[in-house]
Protein backbone atom coordinates (compact mmCIF):
# COMPACT_ATOMS: atom_id res chain seq x y z
CA UNK A 1 0.00 0.00 0.00
CA UNK A 2 1.16 3.25 -0.73
CA UNK A 3 1.60 6.27 2.10
CA UNK A 4 -1.80 7.59 1.67
CA UNK A 5 -3.45 4.56 2.28
CA UNK A 6 -1.58 4.04 4.87
CA UNK A 7 -2.59 7.33 6.41
CA UNK A 8 -6.20 6.65 5.74
CA UNK A 9 -6.24 3.52 7.89
CA UNK A 10 -4.32 4.53 10.33
CA UNK A 11 -5.68 8.35 10.56
CA UNK A 12 -1.81 9.44 10.76
CA UNK A 13 -1.36 12.47 8.32
CA UNK A 14 0.71 11.42 5.34
CA UNK A 15 3.35 13.95 7.24
CA UNK A 16 3.45 12.32 11.13
CA UNK A 17 4.34 9.04 8.42
CA UNK A 18 7.32 10.38 6.80
CA UNK A 19 8.49 11.91 10.34
CA UNK A 20 8.38 8.55 11.59
CA UNK A 21 10.03 7.38 8.70
CA UNK A 22 12.93 9.82 9.54
CA UNK A 23 12.98 8.79 13.20
CA UNK A 24 13.54 5.67 12.36
CA UNK A 25 10.37 4.40 13.91
CA UNK A 26 8.87 2.77 9.78
CA UNK A 27 11.02 1.19 7.12
CA UNK A 28 8.85 0.93 3.78
CA UNK A 29 10.01 -0.65 1.07
CA UNK A 30 10.74 1.66 -1.71
CA UNK A 31 9.17 0.31 -5.06
CA UNK A 32 11.68 1.13 -8.69
CA UNK A 33 9.76 4.64 -8.94
CA UNK A 34 10.80 5.50 -5.67
CA UNK A 35 7.54 5.18 -3.68
CA UNK A 36 7.12 3.84 -0.39
CA UNK A 37 5.92 0.20 0.18
CA UNK A 38 3.87 -0.34 3.08
CA UNK A 39 2.65 -3.52 4.44
CA UNK A 40 -0.25 -4.61 6.55
CA UNK A 41 2.53 -4.47 9.28
CA UNK A 42 2.79 -0.93 9.21
CA UNK A 43 -0.68 -0.37 10.05
CA UNK A 44 0.08 -2.14 13.47
CA UNK A 45 3.27 -0.35 13.95
CA UNK A 46 1.90 3.04 13.40
CA UNK A 47 -1.24 1.99 15.39
CA UNK A 48 1.08 1.36 18.61
CA UNK A 49 3.32 4.71 17.65
CA UNK A 50 0.37 6.67 17.80
CA UNK A 51 -1.14 5.07 20.91
CA UNK A 52 2.20 5.51 22.72
CA UNK A 53 2.50 8.64 21.03
CA UNK A 54 -0.76 9.77 23.09
CA UNK A 55 0.49 8.17 25.89
CA UNK A 56 2.97 10.91 26.30
CA UNK A 57 5.85 9.19 25.16
CA UNK A 58 8.15 10.81 22.98
CA UNK A 59 9.52 9.68 19.56
CA UNK A 60 12.95 8.97 20.68
CA UNK A 61 11.61 6.58 23.43
CA UNK A 62 9.58 4.79 20.90
CA UNK A 63 12.40 3.43 18.97
CA UNK A 64 13.30 0.78 21.49
CA UNK A 65 10.23 0.32 22.64
CA UNK A 66 8.30 -0.87 19.85
CA UNK A 67 11.01 -3.55 18.99
CA UNK A 68 10.20 -5.14 22.52
CA UNK A 69 5.93 -4.92 22.50
CA UNK A 70 4.90 -8.41 22.45
CA UNK A 71 2.17 -8.67 20.52
CA UNK A 72 -0.19 -5.13 19.52
CA UNK A 73 -1.45 -3.88 22.47
CA UNK A 74 1.45 -1.60 24.10
CA UNK A 75 0.27 -2.51 27.35
CA UNK A 76 2.48 -5.60 27.16
CA UNK A 77 5.91 -4.22 27.45
CA UNK A 78 8.91 -6.57 28.40
CA UNK A 79 11.83 -4.31 27.48
CA UNK A 80 13.97 -2.91 30.81
CA UNK A 81 15.43 -0.60 28.45
CA UNK A 82 11.82 1.24 28.34
CA UNK A 83 10.70 0.87 31.55
CA UNK A 84 11.27 3.98 32.93
CA UNK A 85 9.93 5.66 29.65
CA UNK A 86 6.29 4.01 30.05
CA UNK A 87 6.66 5.13 33.89
CA UNK A 88 7.14 8.22 32.93
CA UNK A 89 3.98 8.44 30.39
CA UNK A 90 2.13 6.38 33.41
CA UNK A 91 2.80 9.45 35.11
CA UNK A 92 1.92 11.68 32.82
CA UNK A 93 -1.02 10.49 31.98
CA UNK A 94 -1.69 10.51 35.72
CA UNK A 95 -1.31 14.13 35.84
CA UNK A 96 -3.44 14.81 32.89
CA UNK A 97 -6.70 12.96 34.62
CA UNK A 98 -5.72 14.96 37.32
CA UNK A 99 -6.08 18.55 35.63
CA UNK A 100 -9.16 17.62 33.73
CA UNK A 101 -10.89 16.23 36.54
CA UNK A 102 -9.98 19.67 38.32
CA UNK A 103 -11.63 21.74 35.03
CA UNK A 104 -14.36 19.29 34.94
CA UNK A 105 -15.32 20.40 38.52
CA UNK A 106 -14.78 23.83 38.16
CA UNK A 107 -17.18 23.54 34.74
CA UNK A 108 -19.88 21.52 36.67
CA UNK A 109 -19.42 24.18 40.12
CA UNK A 110 -19.58 27.27 37.41
CA UNK A 111 -23.36 25.19 35.90
CA UNK A 112 -25.51 25.61 39.53
CA UNK A 113 -26.25 28.78 40.94
CA UNK A 114 -25.57 27.87 44.70
CA UNK A 115 -21.49 26.61 43.16
CA UNK A 116 -22.40 22.82 43.66
CA UNK A 117 -24.44 20.22 41.59
CA UNK A 118 -25.50 16.93 41.92
CA UNK A 119 -22.45 15.25 41.02
CA UNK A 120 -19.30 14.61 42.99
CA UNK A 121 -15.89 15.56 41.64
CA UNK A 122 -15.22 12.37 39.43
CA UNK A 123 -18.44 12.51 37.84
CA UNK A 124 -20.57 10.47 39.66
CA UNK A 125 -23.65 10.99 40.50
CA UNK A 126 -24.10 11.64 44.62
Amino acid sequence: MQIGDLAESTGASVRSLRHYETAGLLSPRRRPNGYREYSADDVERVRRIRALLAAGLSLAELRPLLSCLIDDRPTLLRCAVTTAAVQRGVSELDRQIGELAHIRAVLADALTPSGSDNTSRDGAPR
